[in-house]
């Protein structure tokens, strides 16, 4: 493995997901210019807004997010209709 080439400034971060608003805290090299006060110890730490996390990834809750695959296929259809004629 490659000597020193991982960062060393690892700082407490909150990650929130704002699908759902469930929070969690890290260590992290991520900027952030925005600060949330943790409830767990009172503390404020900089906070990283997510757009999804393992609480609200399919995968992980065993919902599945429909597609619309028949505005898809329409789509395709209308595509290459024009060039068949």
């Amino acid at each position: 493995m490659k000597q020193d080439i991982h960062p060393k400034t690892y700082r407490p971060v909150v990650f929130k997901d704002m699908s759902n608003g469930t929070t969690f805290l890290c260590r992290s090299t991520a900027h952030s210019t925005e600060k949330i006060v943790w409830e767990a110890d009172g503390q404020e730490y900089p906070v990283i807004k997510l757009e999804i996390s393992n609480t609200s990834h399919p995968f992980y809750t065993g919902k599945n997010v429909l597609v619309d695959t028949a505005g898809r296929i329409d789509k395709f259809n209308k595509r290459y209709e024009k060039k068949a004629k």
